[in-house]
């Protein structure tokens, strides 16, 4: 068996009407099925679903059809089908997943406030949380 390989975004002409899962620069997550692609890698998503993880309990939020700007992927995969449905995860309703969410990023920020505040007691400046340097 051969398999012909297509340069760039040709590539993904194979992945048109598969479910795939899409990870996007913001972190997001959405599922959907592939219907369109173009030269700069920008999807067009159909049935999609946005999908929020918070330790082993998840949530999907319908979004319909999602265009993607091709630069904002991190990340494509095409889901299993087969073993869509085995997930070692508790699906819970939007609401308690945001809430769980919402809940997660308050505890963060409260503990980058705690690193930041024992920085500072030692004397250093802290960086902007992405914006450190390289050495």
């Amino acid at each position: 068996m051969t398999m012909n390989y297509m340069p760039g975004t040709a590539s993904l002409i194979e992945e048109i009407d598969k479910k795939l899962l899409v990870v996007l620069r913001d972190g997001r997550t959405l599922i959907g099925y592939l219907r369109s692609i173009d030269q700069f890698a920008n999807l067009v998503l159909h049935k999609t679903i946005e999908r929020i993880h918070v330790g082993k309990q998840y949530g999907d939020i319908p979004r319909g059809i999602f265009v993607v700007r091709g630069e904002n992927v991190v990340l494509l995969g095409e889901i299993d089908l087969d073993n869509e449905n085995k997930l070692p995860l508790q699906q819970v309703s939007i609401d308690e997943i945001l809430e769980a969410q919402r809940t997660e990023q308050l505890a963060k920020q409260e503990e980058e406030k705690a690193k930041v505040k024992a920085m500072r007691e030692r004397g250093l400046q802290p960086q902007p949380s992405g914006m450190q340097e390289e050495f």
